[in-house]
């Protein structure tokens, strides 16, 4: 039968009527198993359930009962404990002892971790120190002095930090994208830590990009491909030894192909594949988004305080001259000009009626105001009207468009008329021409063969050099590692 299509019995335990005394039995099966206890007597169980206030009256033949259950599930695995027996009669009591096994002790571990969650919530975090240890084992590889035990330990590590890369960093970007997160962030409470929150994101993506730019560098190295094969070979010798002792058989072939896709996943969540952005990309492109996200919520909650104080402050102040009149006749007349009348419901009038500064309200010709219906159904007549399709100012736009592009192709080609550009033997260039060169060097860095079609039909290989050099351009100076761009052919 299939592994994935069969009934898991030993989870029967979580579901059942009296899943609470079986819960509690299993959990101090796991407690002792932790303590390196394995074999339980029924005792001890019967002295552990009696501690809890719901079962002080907890009688040992329903234990006896719950155990044996617990046996049928595959929970428990019972053994005969001989060492007690005195008489005949004890013996054949058949008293025995309780072993947990596998398959309860990993359900109990992942019962305690998912009691850890708290509001059912994700959690994880962002901690550049990972990407840094995964930089640090995978140049461990190149060491052409490392054994078979010395590989096996540093591909363990290499599969290690980067679950953990993958695991914090999934559950930290689905916890800060979380509605929960969202309605806190809308709350006047987290103007408190939102500038921790903000340098806790910058922090990790400046670190990010330094160190993933050297992994996304190493995992394209072909080198790493031969170094991987003799790693896979130290593999597959281990296994081999651990599946003779368990009796499993797998065929060499099977164990090359689960090694390379382990291997294959993190080269695609650093690298882009297939035309698709990798996670890395991803991961920085949400980074960046959630610290705009905070600086937005950041600025409305300042505008939200800053209104409420500025007309906390004017009531204020009309108080104080309300208080501060003489006589009720005054405080009417500051209340006519603050408030208005208080009779009339309506004024409305016309712009434009009049150029006279002091002309009065009620000097002015009375005008006719049509009423609409207050319906959602009223539809007022409209008449078609032309569109001013501004032909010349467009046609002049894109001549002048056209012709700076015409300008910028030809210094392109002035500066590839011997094939090739090299950064440092560059002399001072044009800011326009720096952008290009820097853009063609990120979208090589993605590709296997690093080739980039450029904005003007030509195709470009660029070569990474090891040396550093100084980019100099007419709005200032640029150090950067060393490349060459050699002219392949029109795309």
């Amino acid at each position: 039968m299939n592994v994935l299509t069969k009934q898991v019995i030993e989870t029967s335990y979580l579901t059942a009527p009296s899943a609470a005394q079986y819960r509690v039995i299993l959990r101090f099966f796991y407690e002792q198993h932790e303590r390196m206890r394995d074999y339980i007597a029924p005792e001890e169980v019967l002295h552990h359930m009696r501690t809890f206030n719901q079962f002080e009256n907890f009688d040992e033949e329903q234990l006896h009962q719950n155990l044996a259950q617990l046996v049928l599930w595959n929970n428990l695995v019972a053994r005969q404990d001989m060492t007690k027996a005195r008489t005949v009669e004890e013996y054949k009591k058949k008293r025995f002892r309780y072993q947990p096994t596998p398959y309860t002790i990993e359900i109990e571990r992942m019962l305690v971790k998912l009691e850890s969650i708290v509001d059912n919530t994700f959690s994880g975090s962002l901690e550049s120190s990972q990407f840094e240890r995964l930089l640090e084992t995978l140049k461990n590889l190149e060491d052409k002095s490392l054994n078979i035990e010395q590989q096996v330990k540093i591909w363990e590590d290499i599969i290690h930090y980067f679950n953990e890369i993958r695991k914090n960093t999934a559950d930290y970007i689905a916890y800060i994208n979380s509605e929960k997160i969202d309605q806190r962030m809308r709350t006047e409470a987290f103007l408190v830590y939102k500038t921790q929150f903000s340098h806790y994101l910058r922090n990790f993506i400046v670190s990010l990009q330094q160190t993933s730019l050297q992994i996304i560098e190493l995992l394209q190295n072909k080198s790493i491909e031969h170094t991987m094969l003799a790693v896979f070979d130290s593999l597959m010798t281990k296994d081999k030894i651990h599946d003779q002792i368990a009796g499993v058989i797998v065929s060499d072939e099977s164990r090359l192909k689960s090694y390379q896709a382990k291997f294959e996943s993190i080269k695609r969540w650093f690298l882009e594949t297939d035309g698709q952005k990798s996670e890395l990309e991803m991961l920085q492109w949400q980074t960046n988004e959630m610290i705009r996200r905070v600086t937005r919520y950041v600025q409305r909650l300042g505008e939200r305080q800053h209104y409420f104080k500025s007309r906390q402050n004017d009531y204020l102040q009309l108080a104080k001259w309300f208080s501060e009149c003489p006589t009720i006749v005054e405080a009417h007349e500051i209340s006519a000009i603050v408030f208005g009348a208080m009779q009339t419901q309506h004024v409305q009038l016309k712009t434009d009626t009049t150029d006279d500064l002091y002309s009065d309200t009620w000097s002015e010709k009375p005008e006719k105001i049509v009423i609409k219906p207050r319906t959602n159904r009223y539809r007022e007549k409209t008449k078609a009207t032309g569109i001013d399709l501004k032909a010349t100012e467009k046609r002049a736009q894109r001549e002048k468009y056209l012709s700076e592009r015409r300008q910028q192709e030809l210094l392109v080609k002035n500066y590839f008329k011997h094939g090739t550009v090299q950064l440092s033997k560059l002399s001072v260039i044009e800011p326009f021409m720096r952008k290009l060169l820097l853009t063609w060097m990120s979208k090589a860095r993605t590709n296997d063969k690093n080739l980039v079609t450029t904005e003007f039909g030509t195709l470009l290989r660029i070569t990474m050099l090891e040396e550093k050099t100084t980019l100099r351009a007419q709005d200032g100076d640029l150090l950067i590692q060393d490349a060459l761009f050699e002219y392949v052919k029109e795309a």
